[in-house]
């Protein structure tokens, strides 16, 4: 297949959220797990951008000053309150309809997204780049993984971070990402997953070794049903995020 002719679109995963786009912002909806796992990621950007750019903890705008591309970004969960930091954010989405909602609740909520319905070959052919990428839940929805996560490294500005959020092919995620929460506890529409497109950790650091990216830390994350909401884990068998950095003097 030539350089031209490749894309990370897999038409039926954008069709399959495309359906669901007016439900993003409904928290008890077809996207409640993300909009439970949404704190524990946030102060997981939050705290690994503080550090790695030396910013104030304490500040209500940690992110000031910081481009943010929020690749696969649906209906904005995760880049409104990513802008709401101080960040100039990017979200990209290849559907339509989810960009639609994206930038309707972010009129209304009043805060200023950059929201573009375009691929990221498309937009990497643009040669825009960014101080952070979030690639959150997107990677096991791709048709390319490594061509995806090749284009997304791309766009990291030396020093930069990429942070990827997904879950991992084994069979404990099996029982519990898809069977447990689609079809037992029916937290997500069956189908929402397909086993044999979940990624592995290997999977995403060669790709990103192979474009010049540092893997910095991989931490696993889960569910707590007595507590009610996600935390950090040294677990990664099922849900994981992977830090990566590209080298050279950071903005």
């Amino acid at each position: 297949m030539s350089a031209e002719a490749r894309t990370t679109i897999d038409q039926s995963e954008v069709d399959r959220f495309s359906a669901m786009a007016a439900e993003w912002w409904d928290p008890t909806g077809k996207f409640k797990p993300l909009h439970k796992i949404n704190p524990v990621r946030l102060a997981y950007i939050r705290d690994k951008v503080v550090e790695h750019y030396g910013r104030d903890p304490k500040s209500p705008r940690p992110l000031e000053g910081l481009r943010v591309l929020d690749i696969g970004c649906g209906g904005g969960l995760l880049s409104e309150p990513v802008a709401r930091m101080g960040a100039s954010v990017l979200g990209a989405d290849a559907s339509e309809k989810n960009i639609k909602i994206a930038m309707t609740h972010s009129a209304q909520s009043g805060v200023d997204v950059d929201y573009r319905a375009v691929t990221a070959e498309a937009l990497a052919a643009q040669v825009e780049t960014f101080d952070i990428v979030l690639n959150m839940e997107v990677v096991e929805h791709v048709a390319d993984v490594d061509f995806f996560l090749s284009t997304c490294a791309s766009m990291v500005r030396p020093g930069g971070l990429m942070l990827v959020s997904t879950i991992n092919r084994t069979l404990k995620a099996a029982a519990l990402a898809i069977v447990g929460a689609e079809y037992v506890l029916r937290w997500l529409p069956r189908g929402t997953h397909q086993y044999e497109k979940l990624v592995r950790p290997e999977e995403i650091e060669r790709p990103l070794s192979a474009n010049g990216m540092q893997i910095l830390e991989t931490k696993g994350v889960f569910f707590n049903p007595l507590q009610n909401q996600w935390n950090l884990s040294a677990d990664i068998d099922v849900n994981y995020m992977m830090l990566a950095r590209r080298p050279g003097s950071a903005t």
